[in-house]
């Protein structure tokens, strides 16, 4: 199943990283071509896949956030939360406070690595399970939310709305109106956050020390430990590096809607996890891949675009479809493991 040419020319097994992500690349595009061809209308114009960035850039550094602990062999379930807690403060900082666009940030990264700072010392070094640290976490984070400000308003700050309609036009690309006038694609600034995070964990996972280390314990942390790894230290980096990218896109998800309010970013944790499945991370650890997860995302997002086109509206509708595409994407991967088992 899958082979490539090596550096001698013979073909080798494609690796399982490899593999989950070419699959997950041939999904999204499989889904958003037929999308073009049967259903049309908004898919046939370029600016409705820069939408699909604009509103899933905050989701993008989220799961690739949890990617990385999910490659380490964890998971973090607080990002959601801890996104909504993230937006409040910076909007309460800035409305009531009178603070900063550069304060907000600080104070939003700081949060993040709180978080990451704890959680990981209980995961790491006091061998607490992830799942219930991070659940702790969770409502940590919803109660603190509540505790700043238990109502929804939109941010005032001039500097804050500036940056917020900030828009990046891309040349060459974009549509015909009805008027016969070009209007060309943009993004917003979050997306360009997205796409550099993508780009540094993609080089901190292929060619650094810390990102083998990564791969090498969420695969064997005994045999980890056996090859000089420190695993506990390990383990509290990929949560510190969760906690730190949860602040970033908590920034960023709150430059997009512009308001704090408690309910935001519900089930952003839940989509997550779906997406850096979809993108090939495996729940067992050791595998997976940043650019597979920044596709789980489209994917994830086209998906739900084209149930709604569908005329399919109803909120079920779409959870019974994501649920089905996890579950042929963990069957896809047990299908790996039985390969890797046979190859081995």
């Amino acid at each position: 199943m899958g082979k490539v040419l090596n550096r001698k020319g013979r073909l080798v097994p494609m690796s399982d990283t490899n593999l989950l992500l070419t699959i997950t690349i041939v999904v999204f595009f499989a889904m958003y071509l037929a999308a073009m061809l049967f259903i049309g209308r908004g898919f046939l114009k370029i600016q409705t896949l820069f939408n699909i960035l604009n509103e899933n850039a905050a989701l993008i550094i989220l799961s690739c956030g949890m990617s990385i602990v999910m490659i380490t062999g964890g998971i973090d379930i607080s990002v959601g939360k801890l996104t909504a807690l993230i937006c409040m403060s910076a909007a309460v900082n800035l409305d009531y406070h009178n603070g900063s666009v550069l304060t907000a940030i600080l104070l939003s990264l700081a949060i993040g690595i709180a978080f990451g700072v704890v959680q990981g010392y209980l995961v790491a070094y006091l061998n607490i399970q992830p799942f219930i640290v991070t659940l702790a976490g969770m409502f940590f984070a919803k109660g603190m939310t509540t505790i700043v400000n238990s109502t929804q308003f939109n941010v005032q700050n001039e500097a804050f709305l500036a940056l917020k309609n900030t828009r990046v036009y891309i040349p060459f690309l974009g549509s015909v109106n009805k008027l016969g006038k070009f209007v060309p694609a943009y993004v917003e600034i979050g997306v360009i956050v997205a796409i550099v995070t993508v780009i540094l964990l993609f080089i901190l996972l292929r060619w650094t020390r810390l990102g083998r280390s990564f791969y090498a314990v969420g695969g064997n942390s005994q045999s980890a430990n056996m090859l000089g790894i420190n695993v506990r230290r390990t383990r509290f980096a990929a949560h510190l590096l969760c906690g730190l990218l949860a602040g970033i896109g908590g920034f960023v998800y709150f430059l997009h809607v512009g308001s704090g309010a408690p309910s935001h970013a519900t089930g952003a944790e839940m989509n997550a996890i779906a997406s850096s499945i979809i993108g090939g991370t495996m729940l067992t650890g050791g595998v997976g891949n940043i650019v597979g997860t920044f596709f789980g995302v489209l994917s994830l997002s086209t998906i739900k675009n084209i149930v709604t086109l569908l005329g399919l509206d109803d909120a079920w509708w779409t959870n019974i479809t994501v649920a089905v595409m996890i579950c042929i994407f963990l069957v896809v991967q047990s299908i790996v493991l039985l390969r890797k088992r046979s190859r081995s």
